[in-house]
């Protein structure tokens, strides 16, 4: 099976030039300046009625650290409930705890309240302590995906833990690198990693919009693999 590319839009402007280049899935967030946090409903409900691309939304409450209040994790719960209906395909988040652990018992918690929806734990994973830990743990929560630079801050500086943690996941958990991947740099990455998913914004100008011939050259590396 030919490596596929998810692509995280943080406008319904990327969105549409994600869809126009035929990508695989979309990670759709908003405000790119904070990593990405929930979008607009509106815009959920609109992007949805327009592809049958699959749509994974960003479940984060703010920007910042990735432990969160009581009325955070609560906000969280809701905002999954709201999107089951809208036509996702999937949820992305991740809640760590103080001492940047993966917090078990709130993962495992989102996780349910969007089963039978797949979710994706995102790049807090990035600032866990302990790798193979945390690998253990997101598998008992019952994630499909993890979505990491390997630890690093661009997925080729990260690519080292990469390999090692698509060795450890074998078939448990899908290990989707993301971090500064451009067509540049993907070949290799998928080269030395073999998984199945990789992620990118296709973000190559400073207007913070995904470009269509970077978008459509990854995938034709991809899927001349």
């Amino acid at each position: 099976m030919k490596p596929k590319l998810e692509v995280a839009c943080f406008t319904l402007h990327s969105a549409k030039i994600a869809i126009q280049a035929e990508v695989d899935r979309i990670e759709f967030c908003a405000d790119g300046s904070s990593g990405g946090i929930t979008p607009n409903i509106d815009e959920i409900k609109e992007l949805c009625s327009i592809t049958s691309i699959p749509i994974y939304v960003m479940i984060r409450p703010r920007g910042g650290n990735f432990c969160y209040t009581s009325d955070e994790f609560t906000v969280m719960k809701q905002q999954i409930m709201e999107c089951k209906n809208l036509g996702v395909s999937g949820f992305v988040f991740g809640i760590l705890t103080e001492n940047n652990a993966v917090d078990i018992k709130r993962n495992s918690e989102l996780v349910q309240v969007a089963n039978p929806f797949p979710c994706t734990f995102h790049r807090a994973f990035d600032r866990v302590n302990n790798w193979q830990v945390a690998l253990s743990e997101t598998i008992e929560c019952g994630f499909s995906t993890i979505l990491t630079s390997g630890l690093h801050d661009t997925a080729s500086e990260g690519i080292h833990i990469l390999q090692q943690l698509c060795e450890a996941a074998q078939n448990k958990m899908v290990i989707m690198p993301g971090g500064s991947i451009r067509s540049s740099n993907i070949q290799q990455i998928q080269t030395q990693t073999q998984t199945s998913f990789y992620h990118t914004s296709g973000i190559i100008e400073t207007n913070g919009e995904a470009d269509l011939q970077e978008l459509k050259s990854i995938l034709k590396i991809l899927r001349n693999a």
